[in-house]
């Protein structure tokens, strides 16, 4: 049987991971492909202008996803 890819997962209270975007550790938040993004960076991410200095920063990081998927 062929294995479903779940490209984002919502995860709540389970085993801590790292988020790509903030560094910290964390059991709640999103999984996109391999990657977790917690759900206080989500929050921020969704929230910010794409004037913000700070959008830059968040594509970059996000960005970390597809290189992880083609390497």
């Amino acid at each position: 049987m062929e294995e479903i890819i779940r490209p984002v997962e919502r995860l709540k209270d389970e085993a801590p991971e790292t988020c790509i975007i903030c560094g910290e550790t964390k059991a709640q938040g999103i999984k996109i492909v391999s990657e977790f993004i917690c759900e206080e960076c989500e929050a921020e991410m969704v929230h910010t202008d794409v004037k913000d200095e700070k959008y830059d920063f968040f594509i970059h990081q996000m960005k970390q996803i597809w290189v992880q998927l083609n390497a």
